[in-house]
């Protein structure tokens, strides 16, 4: 993927930015509670993660406009417009003002969808970062499994030329929701580099 390309994606774990990161390095839009935990912080911060105090209205427009500076010096931007994690079986509300930055940039939005799976297909609730559940627990989990697949479906991109962010949000959403409710995986996995990717 080249600039100005804002990657929107469902969150479920902590470990999404990682699992994005791997098949395509983008600088992330995070809470700033997650700069906080420790390890996770420190590796976050080392990917150029940009963290955000969603309470503070203020903050939302400094992240934003350093979101449109990094658009269009050419690095990809990810955000989770879902503001928290879910159990990855459904997509939360999108808050569109994370896409503003996109629309004032003139580029295009990537929606991808993540899903972590057993390898028999069947849906893993392990990675799930949600609850009173905490980091250590989170880990514990997460590394009890025997074999965990991580599946990105990357879909078509959204122009953000004369759209609002509102729209590029529900068409987002809508995109991401259409992988999350499907019951299998789209294609067979590319086992390029061990990794699975599902292009639609």
């Amino acid at each position: 993927m080249r600039g100005h390309v804002l990657i929107v994606a469902n969150h479920v774990s902590w470990l999404d930015i990682f699992i994005l990161n791997a098949q395509q390095p983008a600088r992330f839009i995070a809470k700033a509670e997650l700069a906080r935990l420790p390890m996770i912080g420190r590796l976050c911060r080392n990917t150029g993660t940009l963290f955000i105090e969603r309470e503070r209205r203020r903050d939302t427009h400094t992240v934003n406009r350093n979101t449109v500076e990094a658009l269009t010096r050419g690095d990809l931007v990810a955000v989770f417009p879902e503001g928290t994690t879910s159990d990855g079986t459904r997509l939360l509300k999108f808050h569109s003002s994370l896409l503003q930055p996109i629309v004032d940039a003139h580029g295009v939005v990537q929606p991808i969808a993540v899903r972590y799976l057993t390898p028999a297909d069947d849906y893993s609730d392990a990675p799930a970062f949600v609850g009173d559940l905490t980091i250590v627990g989170s880990l514990w989990r997460i590394t009890g499994e025997r074999r965990l697949v991580a599946e990105l479906t990357i879909l078509p991109q959204l122009s953000a030329v004369e759209r609002t962010r509102r729209e590029l949000s529900n068409a987002a959403a809508a995109a991401i929701q259409t992988v999350l409710a499907s019951p299998r995986r789209a294609t067979e996995p590319d086992r390029r580099g061990g990794r699975r990717v599902s292009p639609q």
